[in-house]
């Protein structure tokens, strides 16, 4: 790791840390309270996984969905078809949903589903944009040093991290990048926090990135327990039925990506109310796994 235990941390002149974990657990609240904390000089750079994906690598997919819906107005078509309109999304850090959005859900399209296939051809344009947004860290934290003069950075990772590695492999090359230039925090919920989690998806399900063999048996097994075809498929109904099994399956991803860095809870996490609070808990996590 890129630092020793917690005095290593606290007297470093960068401070560099990815957090991970299960959405809904805290890393955008802390990197958010980072990025507002003073700077640049003693401020935090923030760096979201999510809104690269949405912007540089899908951007240009997203554009064309809204497009696609457009030209099927006539007033629209016109529009666009002069180049007098111009369409796009306005994602921000805590506005994912153009992305969620494009994303999809599989399913009846009469309840807003995507046939299964398509569905997977766009699963599959998420993984590379993410391994690619991903490995972009490294040339942003030159980048935010260089042109901003921001010494310290936060990677705000995506959720569905740990289904486009290799947790357990030590030559993953994108695990291997990160371990080599963060300190790499994982954010470990409770069986608590993840019936809070599960609850929150019940009321509003949302899109997510699946690792491919778990969504073909997933997939699989809802058509077997429905009996239904694919076009017949309740969307929302699909995505709560495997997010319980979704959580239960990235915990020990999660675990074995943690032993190439630290791990505190999501109740340390709640305890964090200024930038000092941050870096007392992760020089607590480092002093942890040093002892």
């Amino acid at each position: 790791m890129i630092y020793r235990d917690g005095k290593d941390y606290l007297e470093a002149a960068q401070k560099r840390v990815l957090l991970f974990g299960m959405s809904g657990l805290g890393k955008t609240y802390l990197s958010n309270l980072l990025r507002e904390s003073p700077g640049p000089a003693g401020g935090w750079f923030h760096y979201s996984v999510d809104y690269r994906i949405g912007t540089h690598y899908m951007g240009e997919y997203i554009a064309d969905m809204f497009k696609r819906e457009a030209m099927k107005v006539p007033l629209l078509r016109e529009l666009l078809l002069t180049d007098s309109v111009y369409i796009a999304s306005n994602i921000t850090f805590d506005n994912l949903a153009p992305l969620s959005t494009y994303l999809g859900k599989p399913g009846d399209p009469a309840k807003g589903g995507l046939p299964f296939a398509e569905y997977c051809r766009r699963q599959e344009e998420h993984r590379a944009a993410e391994v690619a947004a991903t490995l972009d860290t490294a040339r942003f934290i030159s980048r935010a040093q260089e042109l901003y003069g921001y010494a310290n950075f936060i990677c705000d990772s995506s959720g569905s991290i740990c289904e486009v590695v290799s947790p357990d492999d030590p030559a993953d090359p994108v695990l291997a990048q990160l371990e080599d230039t963060l300190l790499m925090v994982w954010i470990e919920g409770t069986e608590a926090h993840r019936d809070q989690l599960i609850a929150r998806f019940d009321r509003a399900p949302k899109p997510i990135y699946y690792n491919p063999a778990f969504l073909a048996g997933l997939w699989a097994e809802y058509l077997a327990q429905t009996g239904l075809p694919e076009d017949r498929i309740d969307p929302d109904a699909f995505l709560r039925f495997g997010y319980a099994r979704l959580l239960a399956h990235r915990q020990p991803r999660y675990r074995a990506m943690a032993r190439r860095g630290v791990t505190v809870t999501a109740d340390e996490v709640a305890g964090v109310r200024m930038p000092g609070d941050f870096d007392a808990l992760i020089a607590r996590a480092l002093d942890r796994r040093a002892a």
